[in-house]
């Protein structure tokens, strides 16, 4: 089975083809400060072609529908639903912070993904693995850096565009007890979404693209100045 998979919630836009027999057989991430949609469906053919893989050959699309960038994420979903529409094929809704722990594969220590929410605050998550998986031990929430670091008491592995931009501030607070993944895994990969939504398939789970939205965790700004 060949999955499509698409990640689009922070500016580092990522796409990926993963076959359940064979794993990756190719991605592609782009961290520049160019619109998802101008360069989301170009890349997309440029996958197919380079991968000798038509797009009706694809058996599921794969989308990370958030938190992250409003924009973003509109973007990525669209065009998630427009190839499930037009190949008939299903469309699987993969939250970006479950498939991002999971580039940190086995750790013994508690994963904190965390993305820049703007105003103060980050989208961030615990995870650790256990017998099950990347289980989650906090849900995805929006919050200020400094209410989540005094939950913590345990080494913890933070990754993602917020981590790097309150890295000072996590090391003050936390110390020996911070830790920080490579540059190479700062980034949610497309892959990981392809290889949650593998398995959601193989469970059964995929959703109706007409009733899919995007994951925000709290209101656009738009919505919040809107007095209608």
């Amino acid at each position: 089975m060949k999955i499509l998979a698409l990640e689009t919630s922070t500016l580092a836009g990522s796409i990926a083809i993963v076959d359940d027999n064979y794993g990756i057989i190719g991605e592609v991430s782009i961290n520049i400060k160019i619109a998802h949609a101008e360069r989301l469906m170009p890349a997309i053919k440029w996958l197919l072609d380079a991968s000798h893989i038509s797009v009706n050959e694809i058996d599921a699309f794969a989308i990370s529908i958030g938190p992250g960038s409003f924009t973003g994420l509109r973007i990525g979903l669209s065009t998630a639903k427009g190839l499930s529409y037009a190949t008939k094929k299903p469309l699987v809704p993969v939250p970006t912070l479950d498939a991002f722990a999971r580039t940190v594969p086995y750790c013994s220590h508690m994963i904190c993904p965390m993305f820049d929410a703007r105003k103060n605050e980050v989208y961030a998550a615990f995870y650790k693995w256990g017998k099950t998986g990347c289980e989650t031990v906090m849900d995805i929430r929006a919050v200020k850096p400094e209410d989540l670091l005094r939950e913590i008491r345990e080494p913890v592995i933070f990754m993602g565009d917020g981590a790097r931009l309150y890295k000072e501030q996590i090391i003050d607070t936390l110390g020996s007890n911070a830790f920080f993944v490579p540059e190479s895994k700062m980034l949610p990969a497309a892959s990981a979404v392809a290889e949650v939504a593998l398995e959601k398939i193989k469970q059964g789970i995929t959703t109706d693209p007409v009733a899919l939205t995007p994951l925000y965790i709290r209101k656009s700004e738009a919505e919040v100045n809107w007095k209608g």
